[in-house]
């Protein structure tokens, strides 16, 4: 876990606290809701991770004596600096679980704090969340593509810097078996997984000396890489008498990587190859640019390989790069507020608020209905942007889908391992009807709020509206 404090921060969220506090508003009330507007890579869905990772953060947030310093030397007031040396978060944060499929425009996460504490803490929240969330989509895809194929992430070397090591986790929520990043490993018990470079096979005056040197030092979790030099002429015929070598010695050689060239020609030449020595068990891994629709497209030409090494498709979330998500004000001094815009999509949803996932017992109906957070068992559901639309939906099942997390700024559960959140992830996704699954054209998952919360933000709207027109008439 990388060391935060209190200014990994923008700075207007610090120009906006300092005058809460000055003007003695920081104690009152605020709800903000975390949401994104639209699912990346064109996609059906979201995988939602970096709970965890952030409610960690947040039970040990703090400026520390060099925050402090560096702030009053900014200019920032004594009596608010004095204030941030003693901040902690005390909120409240109810939240969709983590790994569950999400969607546009719904509440993903809600914090109740403390305008002040909530403000500070929106910058750190959104860098966590987008950026996981984006990653874990990313690798969710990439299982759906491989199936029940063995994914490792080899992108730390790709990644933006540290984000690589929020990557790995975010990964393994997304359906991959094992990462090569040995921090990720060790902080989150991810396996860890790794063979060679094309320097190591360079460093030798010969392929097979390599080879068999790699062999004798890593007798259980030896994988030859076999195109260094000519593939089906040098590298393959190389790992074939190494891994006869190892049989007769009672080892198995576990794998061949392939990292450049035709990867369904020379995976099919391979295969035939190991067979005809006797190898059949070893294991045929690739690299090389993967991402999805690549690894679809191996498979689709039948392509006899065993395991994918990802890289920096999945770490950068290519083509995307970022999530949309957003935080916005949802209540303030316990009373309901609302962003008004020229843009329709980007009027928010005003109140605390509750999701009601609509199901017909293990079957999904494909809609989620945003309602305000002490409703139950809500009729109709309408377009959040489109009122003419709207499906009744009172027959169904409605699943509450945010839950208390945090209370008082500690978590109130036991922590959960990543391997349990990527299990609940798995059940999720497989819940999800496979049109919103595919990476062409996917069906447009229904969203909706109910009639009493169309209601208030239709109320405040007028309300805005007529304020605007009486100010104009002055």
């Amino acid at each position: 876990m990388m060391d935060f404090t209190g200014t990994y921060t923008d700075q207007y969220q610090l120009a906006m606290a300092q005058v809460y506090f000055l003007k003695g508003r920081h104690h009152q009330t605020a709800v903000f809701d975390y949401f994104f507007r639209k699912c990346p890579f064109n996609g059906g869905y979201a995988i939602f991770a970096g709970l965890e990772d952030l409610l960690e953060i947040l039970e040990d947030l703090h400026f520390d004596g060099r925050d402090i310093r560096f702030l009053r030397e900014s200019g920032m007031h004594p009596d608010f600096c004095e204030y941030l040396a003693k901040f902690r978060f005390t909120g409240t944060i109810r939240s969709s679980r983590e790994g569950d499929v999400v969607f546009p425009t719904r509440p993903v996460l809600s914090v109740e704090a403390d305008i002040l504490q909530a403000q500070l803490i929106e910058t750190l929240l959104l860098n966590m969340l987008n950026f996981e969330t984006l990653i874990a989509t990313k690798a969710s895809r990439m299982r759906l593509a491989a199936g029940g194929r063995a994914l490792i992430d080899f992108g730390l070397r790709r990644a933006q810097g540290p984000g690589g090591y929020y990557a790995s986790r975010a990964a393994i929520i997304g359906g991959f078996n094992a990462t090569s990043n040995v921090r990720a490993g060790r902080d989150y018990g991810i396996a860890v997984s790794g063979t060679m470079a094309h320097s190591f096979v360079q460093s030798y005056d010969d392929e097979l000396s390599a080879f068999r040197h790699f062999a004798e030092v890593r007798p259980d979790d030896c994988v030859l890489l076999v195109d260094t030099y000519d593939t089906l002429n040098s590298g393959i015929p190389n790992a074939i008498v190494v891994g006869r070598e190892m049989q007769e010695q009672g080892r198995r050689l576990k794998g061949i990587r392939l990292d450049s060239g035709d990867l369904a020609y020379l995976s099919k030449k391979a295969r035939r190859m190991l067979d005809e020595a006797g190898l059949h068990e070893v294991k045929i891994a690739v690299s090389n640019q993967l991402d999805e629709y690549l690894i679809k497209s191996l498979l689709d030409q039948k392509a006899p390989i065993d395991v994918f090494g990802v890289g920096t498709s999945l770490v950068t979330g290519q083509p995307d790069a970022a999530l949309d998500g957003v935080y916005k004000l949802a209540s303030a001094d316990r009373t309901p507020r609302i962003k008004i815009s020229e843009c329709i999509e980007k009027i928010t949803i005003p109140h605390p608020k509750q999701v009601l996932r609509v199901r017909k017992g293990s079957e999904l109906l494909g809609a989620d209905v945003v309602a305000l957070s002490d409703e139950i068992g809500v009729k109709r559901m309408y377009h959040p942007f489109f009122p003419m639309k709207s499906l009744a939906i009172g027959s169904y099942d409605q699943e509450p889908l945010l839950r208390t997390v945090m209370e008082n700024g500690r978590r109130i559960y036991e922590p959960q391992d990543v391997h349990e959140i990527a299990r609940y992830a798995g059940m999720r996704l497989a819940e999800l009807p496979d049109e919103y699954k595919r990476f062409e054209n996917p069906h447009i998952y229904k969203i909706g709020i109910s009639e009493r919360l169309k209601q208030e933000r239709d109320r405040l709207i007028a309300a805005h509206r007529k304020a605007k027109d009486e100010e104009g008439m002055l």
